[in-house]
């Protein structure tokens, strides 16, 4: 089979799951199993199947019948595979690693992971250009997102005329969502980042029934809201502390920023106003 040529490209545990999943039609709970084998991909090929059942919240069958989906024989020869195919000498030195270093390394990991993802800048292009066109651009982001929307947010206020921030739940967030249409919007802009809330899938199913193209950044191609999203821009988490990690997200909200900026022809002047302004009311300390 073709899967070994293209996990070997792939310098990373995530990477080469991705590589393994891409072109196989997964049922919803293999794409669960999926999500949770790319948040622990360092782990997964010595994981028993019991163990990744009991991660993905599945039955240990359900395991079973994932691995042949994906043309093994079993669970075991997928485990067998992804050992074959993870570098040893990168096992041997996580070893040498504290919990806190190893918690580094993993986001490194990631970061590579999406600089590989980013050599094909096209999938970004284009989420720039829908976000530069929707006046007015809603962002959203619940709980664990929330920062992320926020960040991308503040940033993206300064060049684009109107960036509405929607990140508190409850019985607005509907409303706001249709005022954001009724005044043109055409795009929304989702951070979703684990554990994810089912207000967050509901929302972006409602956003689209609007008529409004949803641009999400997650942590995996399978996570639940691949199913409400048209353009779904994965960036993986890290998972080796008590709370997880997301340097990757944001990176990849600083990158769509800087695609929304280009197709925004008064950005610069914009940065430049905006400049101006700061200085003249001694806004930031030189």
């Amino acid at each position: 089979m073709s899967t070994e040529r293209d996990l070997s490209v792939v310098d990373s545990p995530a990477g080469r799951l991705q590589a393994l999943f891409e072109g196989h039609r997964l049922t919803p709970t293999q794409r669960r199993i999926a999500h949770s084998m790319v948040r622990r991909a360092a782990d997964v090929p010595f994981l028993s199947s019991v163990e990744l059942a009991e991660l993905a919240g599945v039955s240990q069958p359900s395991v079973t019948r994932f691995a042949v989906a994906l043309g093994f024989d079993g669970y075991p020869a997928l485990r067998k595979h992804l050992r074959e195919v993870a570098p040893a000498e990168q096992a041997a030195e996580a070893g040498s690693y504290n919990e806190y270093q190893q918690a580094v390394e993993a986001e490194i990991e990631n970061l590579k992971h999406l600089a590989e993802l980013l050599a094909d800048p096209r999938p970004v292009q284009k989420a720039g250009r829908l976000l530069a066109a929707s006046r007015p651009l809603p962002v959203l982001g619940l709980r664990a997102a929330a920062s992320q929307a926020y960040g991308f947010g503040y940033f993206a206020a300064k060049v684009h005329p109107d960036v509405r921030l929607l990140n508190e739940g409850g019985t607005m967030i509907h409303d706001r969502i249709e005022a954001a249409v009724r005044a043109g919007a055409s795009a929304l802009l989702c951070f979703a980042l684990p554990r994810h809330p089912r207000e967050v899938v509901d929302t972006l199913a409602f956003a689209k029934e609007a008529g409004l193209t949803v641009v999400t950044v997650a942590d995996s191609a399978f996570a639940p809201v691949a199913k409400v999203s048209d353009l779904l821009l994965p960036a993986a988490v890290g998972t080796g502390l008590a709370f997880d990690t997301a340097c990757a997200p944001m990176l990849l909200g600083r990158v769509l920023l800087e695609a929304m900026c280009d197709d925004l022809p008064d950005a610069q002047a914009r940065l430049e106003e905006f400049d101006a302004r700061a200085a003249a009311r001694g806004l930031f300390v030189e």
